[in-house]
């Protein structure tokens, strides 16, 4: 028998070997019993509680002061829009943010610039339908520069990720943080990950590893998540939603810290902080409403109501019952679109194409 390498048969010394055999005939029936169970993709590791952290829950969406926001789409297809950001009496956005998106089906670029000089870049690429790298540099005067680097495998049941912030070997070593994460689909409904983390920010400090174990399982019209970390955090949410127009979530956070009298995660001697947060929404036919209220005493509401095809407004509220404080917010969102990409886009033209 002549070589076989190039025509895709293993050589006599592998075909023959009863181990290999063995591991490829058992690796081919599970790949057999996967197909025959539908699985789907459950997503990445770091979102399999999407639903309650960004269609319910408001907390990465809350808000102070007034802001204005002024967005020009210069072109459609490819993307191609800018966006002025005003902010007065606001903790959390600068005076004035310059925007700039340039994208096409397989790219994906944008840059932040604010008036303090902070400048932020991103660049998300599709490289092929399962594989995609996005990367993101931000940099602020005073401050050192932080830099990220992320590449998520998309299967047909599961999703592997690699994530690192500032890796670098100039020092005389590794250092940087590191994150690996794999979320499976093990039945229709039942998804199980686990997640990695190695870290070390300086030659002068030792590395530290943290490892997370999660399950998502998804229902017919609900989904619930648990994540366990080996520092003794257990972080649990639950989904559901109640109609058409009505969602609701809750999200229970504990974590277990070490007494005087010693013991681990279930010890005797161990101390328990935990919060319970309770977040609902309801879409009307041209508005949005969200509230949540917490174990720590604050209630938060959202408002986004499009008055206009260009124009939305948006009011947030929290009030916090325990310190007795309150804040509000309102902000102004105006899309101006030219006449050509109207007529380029037809009458949906005035909606807007990227989301801040």
């Amino acid at each position: 028998m002549g070589d076989t390498k190039g025509n895709g048969v293993l050589p006599p010394f592998l075909s023959d070997n009863g181990l290999i055999n063995l591991f490829r005939n058992t690796y081919t029936a599970f790949s057999k019993r996967r197909e025959a169970l539908g699985l789907s993709n459950p997503g990445p590791f770091d979102k399999i509680k999407r639903e309650v952290d960004t269609d319910v829950f408001l907390t990465k969406f809350m808000f102070t002061g007034l802001k204005g926001e002024l967005n020009k789409p210069l072109s459609i297809s490819p993307l191609f829009q800018f966006s002025h950001a005003f902010a007065l009496g606001s903790q959390q956005n600068p005076p004035y943010g310059f925007s700039a998106i340039y994208g096409t089906p397989s790219m994906l670029m944008q840059g932040n610039l604010d008036n303090d000089g902070q400048l932020m870049a991103v660049l998300n690429k599709s490289w092929t339908k399962s594989f995609v790298t996005k990367s993101q540099a931000s940099m602020t005067p005073g401050q050192a520069s932080v830099v990220q680097l992320d590449g998520d495998y998309s299967g047909k049941d599961f999703t592997a990720s690699i994530k690192s912030m500032n890796p670098s070997i100039l020092d005389g070593g590794l250092s940087g943080a590191f994150v690996g994460g794999y979320l499976q689909s093990v039945t229709p409904g039942l998804a199980l990950g686990a997640e990695a983390v190695w870290q070390r920010f300086g030659m002068n400090q030792g590395p530290e590893t943290i490892l997370t174990y999660c399950a998502r399982y998804k229902g017919q019209d609900w989904i619930g998540t648990a994540q366990l970390t080996g520092q003794g955090m257990l972080s649990t949410s639950y989904w559901r939603r109640l109609s058409d127009k009505v969602e609701a979530g809750t999200e229970l956070n504990l974590q277990f810290a070490p007494g005087l009298g010693g013991g681990g995660l279930m010890g005797a001697g161990a101390s328990k902080v935990g919060t319970t947060t309770v977040g609902a929404k309801y879409d009307f036919r041209t508005s949005s409403f969200k509230a949540q209220l917490d174990s720590t005493g604050k209630l938060s509401c959202l408002l986004e109501r499009r008055v206009l095809p260009p124009v939305q407004i948006s009011f947030a509220g929290e009030i916090d019952h325990f310190k007795s404080t309150a804040k509000i917010g309102m902000a102004v969102s105006l899309e101006v679109a030219s006449e050509a990409i109207q007529t380029q886009a037809g009458p949906s033209a005035s909606e807007p194409s990227v989301l801040f």
